[in-house]
């Protein structure tokens, strides 16, 4: 079992870092920091293998963090008819 420390990003909407909560934010490179904005502490929470997560591999999350010490949980991608809003539309003339 690992205490999972998570933190949002205050640059980009539903972006997330799992770190280990004794470490903390201490092996996240500089360069990740950057991008991600100051990191807004959302919640601690125990995380086992058999733990179901909402938007991530479990598995996966304990495996980065125990090898480069963080997880980065990206946002979710958009939805694809909301990618056709800015597309020329031929058949009924709007742009």
């Amino acid at each position: 079992m690992l205490i999972c420390s998570i933190y949002k990003s205050s640059k980009k909407d539903e972006m997330y870092l799992y770190v280990d909560k004794r470490e903390g934010l201490e092996r996240v490179p500089d360069a990740l920091i950057e991008i991600f904005g100051t990191p807004v502490h959302s919640m601690d929470m125990p995380l086992t293998a058999e733990r179901k997560l909402a938007r991530a591999d479990t598995a996966k999350v304990l495996e980065s963090i125990r090898d480069q010490g963080f997880y980065l949980q990206m946002p979710p991608p958009k939805e694809g008819y909301m990618l056709d809003i800015h597309m020329d539309r031929p058949e009924t003339g709007v742009r």
